[in-house]
């Protein structure tokens, strides 16, 4: 059963579609346009639209463009009375999946409809995949910890249980709930995450039961919460200990009876969603001193999972290392570096307080600063002795006599990865008296990327 949105000016026209919709099961939702379709699509979620190809205002072809636009994805099948093989084409080009003449034959519109709904799943089925490799190939590390949290992780993902993963920040809590998603029968669903720790008191509730236009100042139209948007997938509630009590008491309140109202509404939704949640608080403490909700916890703690932090399982420490060392170098463009056993030692004994959020980052500084194929040491000590040390190698690089200069003014650690591979390439083309090719070949990267990032970073 597909969900549908049928966008037609002419309300005969959206009746008699909905008729021959609900004789194969199928829930249909109408506008009389493009910008109301717009409107509904940004409030609401749907499997598929219908649209005629000449409307008042904003017609089909206009709204195609828009969805593809506002980055919105949805097969549209477009419908026309008077359409030309010239506007089949024309909509073909601009993102329509298929091209029906009315009057309809029945036929033909059901089985637009389930071609449609077939490419929608089969889009949705290509995103997890993707999302699979990747996540498995960031899940490392064969201590007795992580096998364990794996054991844990292909127990619970198959049921329907309440997950409430526990760790240290950057310890990877937010990895375990994506892979208990993917291993799901919910996998072909979304995954949904909210940081409870980041939203606003003022916020959180309108961004998990979502509102109604009027709801409170600034909300002019409807807007479906996180828990509708999770529908038949998993909805992960980072953070979870950083949730305002009042938060707290809604939340358990939609966890009890599976169903929410939006914020200024009066229709109550059933929720179909998954919840796993994730915090590196103490929760018993917690409610001890009165600041989360005992009732709630025994809610999310159904199946507790822990991440051990990276001190916990430092034979990890490497294989991390050698992981994100190729991952970075790969997406940058950069020559492939390995880790002597001196500097995979020196990372090893390190107490990393950050955990594998903190290794990652050294990793790729370390990356960025050395020139050589083999990481000394000496790299790892640069890497790791501050931003004075890592500004004073990077510096050094380019002759500059006050390292701190330009380093200071990096406000985020993306600003200054940019910086130091500035620094980095400019180094090595010097080195080279300016020849691009050779410069290019020496650090195996093809001399049109290099060309690119010298125009980025405005290299002569």
């Amino acid at each position: 059963m597909a969900r549908i949105l049928v966008v037609d000016d002419e309300e005969l026209i959206r009746k008699t579609v909905a008729q021959t919709l609900s004789s194969e099961k199928h829930e249909s939702v109408g506008a009389s346009n493009g910008k109301e379709a717009l409107e509904k699509l940004a409030g609401d979620t749907f499997d598929l639209a219908l649209v005629d190809l000449k409307m008042p205002g904003m017609d089909g072809k206009e709204f195609l463009t828009a969805v593809r636009e506002k980055g919105i994805e949805i097969p549209v099948v477009m419908m026309s009375g008077h359409g030309t093989i010239d506007d089949a084409v024309d909509a073909t080009r601009r993102g329509a999946l298929d091209f029906i003449q009315k009057p309809f034959d029945r036929e033909r519109l059901l089985l637009a409809v389930r071609n449609a709904a077939s490419h929608a799943q089969l889009t949705r089925e290509n995103r997890v995949l993707r999302t699979r490799v990747v996540s498995r190939t960031r899940m490392l590390g064969e201590s007795e910890g992580m096998k364990e949290v794996r054991a844990m992780i292909a127990k619970v993902a198959g049921t329907e249980a309440r997950v409430l993963v526990l760790g240290e920040n950057g310890s990877g809590k937010e990895l375990v709930a994506r892979l208990i998603h993917e291993q799901s029968s919910r996998v072909e669903g979304p995954f949904v995450d909210v940081n409870c720790a980041a939203l606003p008191d003022t916020l959180i509730e309108s961004e998990l039961f979502g509102y109604e236009p009027g709801a409170f100042t600034g909300a002019s139209k409807s807007m479906p919460g996180k828990f509708e948007q999770a529908k038949g997938g998993t909805l992960f509630l980072d953070e979870i200990g950083d949730m305002p009590l009042a938060a707290q008491a809604k939340v358990l309140r939609v966890l009890e009876e599976r169903q929410v109202r939006r914020l200024g509404g009066q229709k109550t939704l059933a929720v179909d969603a998954r919840v796993v949640a994730a915090t590196n608080r103490d929760l018993p403490g917690m409610i001890r001193d009165g600041e989360f909700r005992e009732d709630l916890y025994y809610r999310l703690n159904v199946f507790p999972v822990r991440v051990p932090p990276l001190r916990e399982r430092r034979a990890d420490v490497a294989v991390l290392a050698r992981g994100f060392l190729s991952d970075f170098c790969a997406a940058n463009g950069l020559p492939a570096k390995k880790l002597e056993g001196a500097a995979e030692s020196r990372l090893a004994g390190h107490a990393w307080p950050g955990n594998v959020r903190e290794l990652k980052n050294v990793v790729e500084r370390m990356a960025i600063l050395s020139d050589k194929d083999l990481i000394t040491e000496v790299d790892v000590a640069k890497a790791m002795g501050g931003t004075r040390d890592l500004a004073a190698a990077a510096a050094a690089a380019v002759g500059d006599t006050d390292p701190m200069a330009g380093f200071m003014s990096c406000r985020t650690y993306e600003a200054f990865k940019e910086m130091s591979e500035k620094l980095f390439l400019e180094s090595r083309l010097k080195a080279n008296d300016g020849n691009v090719s050779k410069t290019a070949e020496e650090l195996e990267m093809p001399r049109s990327n290099f060309y690119k990032k010298m125009e980025k970073y405005g290299l002569k």
